[in-house]
């Protein structure tokens, strides 16, 4: 009787588990535009995103929750890389009816007589503005927040004179690969053509000159040479030679 072939029962290896890139973000960032660039140029890398509060914005990069994070400074840098994007506009919010529902900018110096809201001491900015909402007070927060929860009976107005936030993009130091450098690429606007992407296309050689019709490959003599000014051109009558009788 021949002899059973091992290979036969041997287990099949498992298969390698699909790379997939997850990123975090804080309320007010909107992420949209990089998705869609995203699934543009890397469709064979999936992308999750889902939002985290302001105390989860780097805790989901150290638990491993996350690969990249949107972040909202002042954080944590330690053993992150941090790359600031741009700043945010604050505004103040205050319930409907409020004297500055009136105007389209206030400066901060204007109300120092008024109750401020601490978002974080409230359980975030959601809660707080629901507070808000009731009279308790007023709140300062990035435009894009506010926008963001939208809370009924609440009137936001342009905040001059306060500090700004900025938002951020980080991810741990040591964890960086080709796929978390072509997210980091197309949040910072290079396109796929840069050679410091994975994606980037062949670049297209550069068309060889035209050879010269006459075929001498000497070029043409400029407008200037060909139109060169008459030395007699203005000495007057007196100047001009006599001719021989």
């Amino acid at each position: 009787m021949p002899a059973e072939d091992e290979s036969t029962f041997a287990p099949a290896a498992p298969e390698p588990e699909q790379r997939q890139l997850r990123f975090a973000y804080v309320a007010g960032v909107t992420p949209g535009k990089w998705i869609r660039r995203w699934e543009e140029r890397m469709p064979h890398v999936p992308l999750r995103s889902f939002m985290s509060d302001g105390g989860a914005q780097v805790s989901v990069l150290r638990d491993g929750s996350a690969d990249l994070s949107f972040v909202r400074l002042p954080v944590d840098r330690e053993g992150l890389n941090v790359i600031p994007l741009y700043e945010e506009q604050p505004v103040v919010v205050a319930p409907k009816g409020h004297e500055i529902s009136v105007f389209e900018e206030v400066a901060l110096e204007d109300l120092a007589q008024e109750t401020f809201l601490d978002a974080d001491g409230l359980g975030g900015p959601e809660a707080a503005l629901q507070v808000v909402a009731s009279g308790a007070g007023l709140l300062v927060l990035p435009m894009s927040v506010a926008r963001h929860f939208n809370v009924k009976d609440t009137v936001a107005r342009r905040l001059t004179g306060a500090p700004g936030t900025e938002i951020a993009l980080a991810w741990p130091s040591d964890a960086t690969d080709e796929v978390i450098e072509e997210f980091i690429g197309i949040v910072r606007g290079r396109t796929a053509q840069s050679s410091r992407q994975p994606s980037a296309k062949v670049e297209k050689p550069k068309k060889e000159p035209k050879p010269d019709r006459r075929g001498t490959g000497a070029k043409k003599p400029k407008v200037a040479q060909r139109y060169a000014p008459n030395p007699d051109k203005g000495r007057g009558k007196g100047s001009r030679k006599k001719g021989k009788r």
